[in-house]
């Protein structure tokens, strides 16, 4: 069991031992903590928006201290939007880690992964941690790589949806052939599925939706935590093989009894 317990995954030069980053949208600033500390999460999203140290309720003055700030560009229509914005993060003290999201679909919310990629190159150049969300393409993907990228953050299905591994194949793509962490992002509506995500070979998994959206937060985090690690044990212990036609008997099949 030391291998799981000598388990991190890095980003940035910064080494986390969850692989649950859960998203600040959807909270109240009341109920924010307790969904951080029943998940175990180590790293949070954040809108710049909620981060204004002059709005009289700042969502920063809510999160627990140890939490790695990852702000993210919601909003952006285009590179130079989602630069704009990360520079503001920047300012307001949020780190250099920033989750870059350019989205000019309004109806579908569907990430430019050309004007991301641009955003990415720039923002890296300029000592930027970045992690783009981005419609799961390989060309895209390595193009990503080649930009800078510290991590990859494919949606799993459209943003809010809950529908789960819509894009599982592609996602699965981009995992056997991209060297950077893919977070799986958007869409994941339950811990079965971010379960299944790990199993993949996924670094790590991202949630709002689902666990906002749920009659109990801290308890639906803290489920989407369990799951994590159980598809990440699997991962590791390695899946056992799949019979595609016939059975074969778990007991030997010998040594039966006789009339």
């Amino acid at each position: 069991m030391e291998t799981i317990k000598n388990d991190t995954f890095v980003l940035g030069g910064k080494e986390f031992h969850s692989r649950f980053i859960l998203g600040s949208g959807k909270f109240s600033q009341q109920l924010i903590r307790d969904v951080m500390e029943y998940g175990g999460s180590e790293i949070a999203t954040i809108a710049l928006r909620r981060a204004n140290a002059d709005s009289p309720e700042n969502i920063l003055d809510y999160l627990p201290e140890n939490l790695t700030l990852l702000p993210n560009t919601s909003g952006a229509r285009n590179a130079d939007e989602a630069v704009r914005i990360a520079h503001l993060s920047r300012a307001l003290g949020c780190g250099d880690f920033v989750k870059v999201e350019v989205i000019p679909d309004t109806k579908y919310l569907l990430p430019d992964n050309a004007e991301t990629i641009r955003a990415t190159e720039i923002l890296s150049k300029e000592g930027f941690h970045v992690l783009p969300y981005m419609y799961p393409d390989l060309i895209a993907a390595r193009c990503l790589a080649d930009a800078g990228a510290a991590a990859i953050m494919p949606l799993g299905a459209p943003i809010g949806s809950n529908k789960g591994l819509r894009t599982k194949d592609f996602i699965q793509i981009l995992i056997d052939e991209i060297d950077l962490p893919i977070i799986v992002d958007a869409g994941i509506g339950a811990p079965s599925q971010a379960c299944e995500a790990m199993e993949m070979g996924a670094a790590a998994v991202m949630a709002n939706t689902a666990v906002a959206t749920a009659d109990n937060c801290p308890m639906m985090a803290h489920a989407f935590k369990l799951a994590i690690e159980a598809g990440r044990a699997a991962y590791l212990a390695k899946l056992g093989r799949v019979l595609e036609s016939g059975a074969e008997a778990s007991s030997p099949l010998t040594g039966f009894l006789q009339d």
